[in-house]
């Protein structure tokens, strides 16, 4: 089973049903199950991601915004997500999420980075690109570029969802 970066767009208060169901449970099963459809699988790209930013020359706030929109923050307690047996995060650090006020400021700098121009300032042989990128992009099929501008435009759309409904993102890697 491969680990992947994985992220959900609750309401608040679904956070906090979830933390009523692991506190009256007694082995701590906070019911954990969002909807398919405010769930989605980053698989790899994280790591690839942040690295064409930082190869394309991306600016610092825009850059940020995306370490943020993969990687959380850890202001809000997310420990209950994170206990044997029902842990959301078996590999890895524990859960993280964003407040519906950062999904927000996030969604906007994330609807400003142009990432096909990202893209197009990477070598236009596939394999060179990859190999520039480097971290296993050799090995994806179809090519980085396409799965990046894949999973980067799946990401937007995500952030743009959560914060047109006012949703916190909870992230994790399973």
């Amino acid at each position: 089973m491969a680990v992947t970066q994985q992220l959900a767009r609750i309401p608040a208060e679904y956070l906090a049903s979830c933390r009523q169901s692991a506190d009256a449970s007694p082995d701590g099963d906070p019911l954990w199950d969002p909807p398919s459809a405010d769930v989605l699988d980053l698989d790899w790209a994280p790591f690839l991601l942040e690295w064409v930013c930082e190869l394309g020359g991306l600016e610092d706030v825009h850059r940020n915004a995306l370490r943020q929109a993969l990687n959380g923050e850890t202001a809000i307690d997310l420990a209950f997500l994170n206990t044997h047996p029902h842990a959301i995060a078996p590999f890895g650090s524990g859960p993280t999420a964003l407040s519906a006020a950062q999904v927000a400021r996030v969604a906007e700098l994330l609807g400003e980075i142009d990432f096909p121009a990202l893209l197009a300032a990477l070598p236009t042989d596939e394999a060179e690109a990859a190999s520039l990128i480097g971290n296993g992009a050799d090995r994806i099929v179809g090519g980085p570029k396409k799965y990046l501008l894949r999973h980067f435009t799946a990401m937007r759309e995500f952030y743009r969802g959560a914060s047109q409904r006012q949703l916190l993102v909870v992230h994790w890697w399973d």
